[in-house]
């Protein structure tokens, strides 16, 4: 059966405290299979052979009902966390950390252009397809770019993680 991540966009923000059993327990409740968490930043590993756009659908709506506020959704499989990694234009070297960044639709030419401009000697991006690549030389907190921004420029949700990270949800594991 097909191995997924759920990224939740700002699950434990804004004085919400949603600890990774207990959204494990949702997950199980509502029948995933396999359900694993990974460091508590919303990232949920199941098992389920629907369609990645139906899952997020599900998601959110679970997540509303149980939780009481929206919680955005984005499913990549395993193997395409594996190819994300795989594909990583930007190579890891010391002072440098590269986020990716995910979005339910593909980015298209305008919202490209909008990123971009946000390009500096510390900042770059790559998009690629649904996902954004943000390199960062220094920290990612000196940055004028963040999760918020990138929203912003977007017009749409979006939420980031480490690159570190998934090479980890990347195993699967």
């Amino acid at each position: 059966m097909p191995r997924h991540v759920a990224f939740l966009r700002a699950i434990n923000v804004g004085g919400r405290n949603v600890k990774m059993e207990a959204l494990k327990k949702i997950f199980e409740a509502d029948g995933f299979r396999n359900v694993a968490t990974f460091i508590a930043s919303g990232n949920v590993l199941f098992d389920s052979t629907a369609k990645p756009d139906k899952l997020e659908r599900k998601i959110e709506a679970l997540l509303e009902k149980e939780l009481g506020y929206r919680v955005d959704t984005f499913i990549r499989s395993v193997p395409e966390l594996a190819a994300i990694v795989k594909a990583n234009p930007y190579s890891d070297s010391d002072g440098t950390v590269t986020h990716i960044g995910f979005t339910a639709e593909p980015l298209d030419a305008a919202a490209i252009v909008r990123v971009e401009a946000m390009t500096t000697p510390e900042d770059r991006f790559h998009a690629a397809g649904c996902d954004l690549y943000w390199h960062r030389i220094g920290r990612s907190s000196d940055s004028l770019f963040s999760g918020t921004v990138l929203e912003k420029i977007l017009r749409r949700p979006a939420t980031l993680r480490n690159l570190k990270t998934i090479r980890k949800l990347a195993e699967g594991s």
